[in-house]
């Protein structure tokens, strides 16, 4: 069985392939529990790992970190928390889902019955502070992102584009087209994991306003 490929991203950071989401959840959890590095980040397809540059040659860190990748799993097998989040859809809310129906020929209701009919898998955090990626939709889907972004982004913002969707946790820019927003909160600065979502859970879009 080969080993995953290890590569250097920056300074003091290493890159895992790690394209199977089960797998990459798995192996970062394993990375995470044994507190040997400063911070271990699931991507989309791939694992980022921090280390301590006074404490560790580059060399000496890749070679640890391709020790630690070569030991077994205990298991790839996780149960999904899924979280519910109502949304309000169009409007205020989601000033741009009027115009993403019209060009791709739906109605604002069918637009939103793709959105909502199965839960979507957030597969990692980033762009800015807790903004999760969530992939589950039809790539048949296409959106460009908006030729200007916006200057400020409500927090609980839904982005939509291609296949995916995006959702701000904080206020701030962006350049996503906005399909609803949630009143749910995503950020609790006291708590030990302050973002509501994590890499792995699952999120179930549900229309806010139906009747």
């Amino acid at each position: 069985m080969s080993h995953p490929i290890i590569t250097f991203c920056g300074d003091d950071a290493l890159r895992i392939e790690a394209p199977v989401q089960s797998t990459r959840l798995a192996r970062a959890r394993q990375l995470q529990d044994s507190g040997e590095w400063i911070e271990v980040v699931p991507g989309r397809r791939d694992i980022t790992v921090q280390f301590d540059l006074h404490t560790d040659t580059p060399q000496s860190a890749q070679n640890r970190l391709s020790l630690a990748v070569s030991k077994p799993l205990l298991s790839e097998a996780h149960s999904m928390q899924e979280v519910r989040l109502p949304v309000h859809f169009g409007g205020e809310s989601g000033p741009d889902l009027g115009g993403i129906a019209h060009s791709l020929d739906l109605s604002e209701s069918d637009l939103i019955a793709q959105l909502t009919a199965k839960p979507l898998d957030v597969d990692m955090l980033g762009f800015t502070p807790g903004f999760a990626y969530m992939s589950g939709l039809s790539e048949e889907l296409e959106i460009p992102r908006l030729s200007q972004p916006r200057l400020q982004v409500p927090a609980g913002s839904i982005g939509l584009i291609s296949g995916q969707c995006g959702l701000y946790a904080l206020a701030g820019p962006g350049g996503w087209p906005l399909i609803g927003r949630t009143d749910v909160s995503l950020f609790e600065p006291s708590a030990d994991n302050p973002f509501r979502l994590q890499p792995g859970m699952q999120v179930q879009l549900v229309d806010a306003d139906a009747s």
